[in-house]
C-alpha cells in the first residue's frame, strides 16, 4: 500500500463543515468576553489563582489569558495573539483580542446565509489593506522624537488605562528615562533592546515615590568577605567569567596516592594556582571584581590584603548590563586580563542594606547603555502588576523612537477607520460589498467597549461619535473616564502607530485563519483499553498516520 492514509480510530471524534467554523466564532467571542472589561481607563481588575496557590491582580490581557486554562482549539489560538501582540509591541493585548472576537462575531450572518469563506476571507484582506493604507497616510501625524513633554504624554496616555494611573507622572518618567539610557544607534541603525538592558528590580517596602531609574546597575548582592570595601568612588571594575577556586575534575576523577607527601603536595598546588590567579586579577590593581562563578577563601584571602572586593555568582545577564554600564570587558581566563578590560566609567560602587537584604549598587556612570528600574511598592503583588505596566509603557515609548507617528487614542482611530472603509464599501459591487462593510462595523467594539466600561449610554454615544466622524472630526474619541465625547488633540491622548498597525493586522489574520477551518478531527489516546468517548476539543495533531 502506497501513500499514508490517516485512520481515525473508533474513540476519535470528527467535526466538519458550517458548525465547525460557528464553533469556532463562539470559542473566539468567548475569550473576548472574558477580558471585555478590561479595556479603557475605567478598566476593572481580575483576580487570577494559579495551582500552586499564588494570585496575580492585573488587567493586562496577555497576563490574564495566559494563567487561562482553554480546551478549544479556536480559543487557544485566540489566546496566542494577545501573546504575539506583547511580543511584539508590547501593547494593546487587550484591543487585539476584543477586535479579533469582534471580526469573528460579525462573520456569522454570512456564513449563516451560505456565503462561502473564500469570499468573506478576500474581502476581508481588501478591508485590511484600505485600512492599513488609510491609518498610515490619513490619520498619523509625525511626532517630534526629541520632545520630551510630547512623549511623556504619549506614555500617560497607555499608562491612563492601567492600575499605575495614580502615580502615572513619574511612571512616565521612569519609562522615558530607562528607553533613553539604552538606545543605541550603530551604523545608522537604531537598537533598542529593553527586554537585556532594562531591568526591572522589585524591593518590597517604601512607597511608590521612591521608584527611580539607577544610572548603572544594580544587584541583589553582598560582598563575599567582611572586610571588604563596601564604597568606592570611581571605581576599576573587572568582569570574569572563571572560577577563582580550586579546579574541579570535568568528570569523575580517581587519584591513588602512595605517599602521604603527595596528598599535601596536591593541596599545595591548589593553592598555588588560586594564588597565580589571585595574582593576575591583583596585576591589574582593579577596585571590584564581579565573577559568575565561586571565589574561594583563600582567593578572598588574597584579595581582601589586595585591597580588592569581590562579588560571586553573578548572573550572565547582569554581568552584561554591568559590562554596559562601566565599559568593562567580560573576561574568561585570569592569564589574559589587559588593561583594556578594565571598566572606569562608573562614578560610585556601593552596597546598601534596603529592608532585609544587602544590594550592590554600580551607579553614576558617565554613558550606561544599560539601567535598572528599582520600584518600590507596598506588596509583591504590586509590585507585579506596576512592573507588568511600567514594561508597556517602556515597549510604547520604544515603538515612537523607533517609528516616530501617532494616531490619535480613546477609540478615535478605529471609528475613523470605520468611517473611512464604510464610505469606500459604497463603491464596492457584487457579493464582498457586505463584508467589507462588516469589518468597519467590527472597529466600531472599541470605542464602545470604552463607552460600556464607563456606564455611558452605548447606543446614543456612539450615535454621536459617528455624526463627528461624518463631519471630518477624525480626532474625536470617547473619553474613557466620563463616557463624553472629547477631542484627543485637547486631551492628548494618542497611540503609537506600530501598535495601532500590529494590533489590526493580528486580529484580521486571526480571524482568517479560524474561518478557514472546517474540519477538527481530535484523536485522545485510550485510558486502560476502554474506548470512551475523546476529551472535547482536542487538537488534530493526534491523527495517526500509517504507512
Amino acid at each position: 500500500m502506497s501513500g499514508p492514509i490517516i485512520v481515525l480510530s473508533q474513540n476519535t471524534k470528527r467535526e466538519s463543515g458550517k458548525k465547525v467554523q460557528i464553533d469556532n466564532i463562539t470559542a473566539g467571542k468567548t475569550v473576548a468576553d472574558v477580558i471585555r472589561t478590561c479595556l479603557g481607563p475605567r478598566a476593572m481588575l481580575k483576580m487570577l489563582m494559579d495551582p500552586m496557590g499564588g494570585i496575580v491582580l492585573t488587567n493586562d490581557g496577555n497576563a490574564i489569558l495566559r494563567e487561562i486554562t482553554v480546551q478549544h482549539p479556536a480559543a487557544k489560538s485566540m489566546i496566542e495573539i494577545s501573546r504575539t501582540q506583547d511580543e511584539e509591541v508590547g501593547d494593546g493585548t487587550t484591543s487585539v483580542i476584543i477586535l479579533a472576537g469582534e471580526v469573528l462575531a460579525v462573520s456569522e450572518p454570512f456564513l449563516q446565509q451560505q456565503m462561502h469563506p473564500t469570499l468573506i476571507i478576500s474581502a476581508y484582506r481588501q478591508a485590511l489593506e484600505d485600512a492599513v493604507t488609510v491609518l498610515r497616510d490619513q490619520i498619523s501625524t509625525p511626532v517630534d522624537v526629541n520632545d520630551r513633554s510630547q512623549l511623556l504624554s504619549i506614555i500617560k496616555s497607555c499608562l491612563g488605562t492601567k492600575f499605575v494611573n495614580r502615580w502615572s507622572e513619574q511612571a512616565c518618567q521612569i519609562a522615558l528615562d530607562a528607553v533613553s539610557t539604552v538606545v543605541v544607534d550603530e551604523n545608522g541603525r537604531r537598537e533598542i533592546d529593553i527586554k537585556r538592558y532594562a531591568k526591572v528590580e522589585k524591593v518590597p517596602g517604601g512607597t511608590m515615590e521612591d521608584s527611580c531609574v539607577l544610572r548603572g546597575v544594580m544587584l541583589n548582592k553582598d560582598v563575599t568577605h567582611p572586610k571588604m570595601r563596601r564604597h568606592i568612588v570611581k571605581p576599576r571594575i573587572l568582569l570574569l567569567d572563571c572560577n577563582l577556586e580550586y579546579k574541579k575534575g570535568e568528570s569523575q576523577t580517581n587519584i591513588e596516592i602512595m605517599k602521604e607527601e603527595d596528598f599535601t603536595r596536591i593541596l599545595e598546588l591548589e593553592e598555588e594556582y588560586v594564588q597565580k590567579t589571585c595574582e593576575d586579577i591583583i596585576r591589574v590593581k582593579p577596585d571590584v571584581v564581579f565573577t559568575e562563578k565561586g571565589v574561594s577563601d583563600l582567593a578572598q584571602h588574597y584579595l581582601v590584603k589586595a585591597g580588592i572586593t569581590a562579588i560571586r555568582r553573578v548572573r550572565k545577564s547582569d554581568n552584561n548590563r554591568i559590562a554596559r554600564a562601566s565599559g568593562a570587558t567580560i573576561v574568561n581566563r585570569t592569564d589574559e586580563i589587559r588593561e583594556e578590560d578594565i571598566g572606569t566609567k562608573a562614578g560610585l560602587f556601593e552596597i546598601k542594606k534596603i529592608g532585609d537584604e544587602y544590594f550592590c549598587f554600580v551607579v553614576e556612570c558617565e554613558d550606561p547603555k544599560a539601567c535598572t528600574i528599582l520600584l518600590r511598592g507596598a506588596s509583591k503583588d504590586v509590585l507585579n502588576e506596576v512592573e507588568r505596566n511600567l514594561q508597556d509603557a517602556m515597549n510604547v515609548t520604544r515603538n515612537v523612537l523607533l517609528e516616530p507617528k501617532l494616531v490619535p487614542g480613546g477609540g478615535a482611530a478605529e471609528m475613523a477607520l470605520a468611517y473611512a472603509l464604510a464610505e469606500k464599501a459604497k463603491s464596492l459591487t457584487g457579493v464582498t460589498q457586505a463584508p467589507y462593510r462588516a469589518i468597519a462595523q467590527a472597529l466600531e467594539v472599541i470605542p464602545r467597549t470604552l463607552a460600556q466600561n464607563c456606564g455611558a449610554t452605548v447606543i446614543r454615544t456612539l450615535t454621536a461619535l459617528r455624526a463627528k466622524h461624518a463631519t471630518g472630526g477624525t480626532t474625536w474619541g470617547i473619553n474613557g473616564e466620563t463616557g463624553e465625547l472629547a477631542d484627543m488633540k485637547d486631551l492628548g491622548i494618542w497611540d503609537p502607530l506600530a501598535v495601532k498597525l500590529q494590533v489590526l493586522k493580528t486580529a484580521v489574520e486571526t480571524a482568517i485563519l479560524l474561518l478557514r477551518i472546517d474540519d477538527i478531527v481530535s484523536g485522545s489516546k485510550k485510558k486502560g483499553g476502554d474506548s470512551s468517548a475523546p476529551a472535547p476539543g482536542g487538537a488534530a495533531d493526534q491523527e495517526a498516520m500509517r504507512e
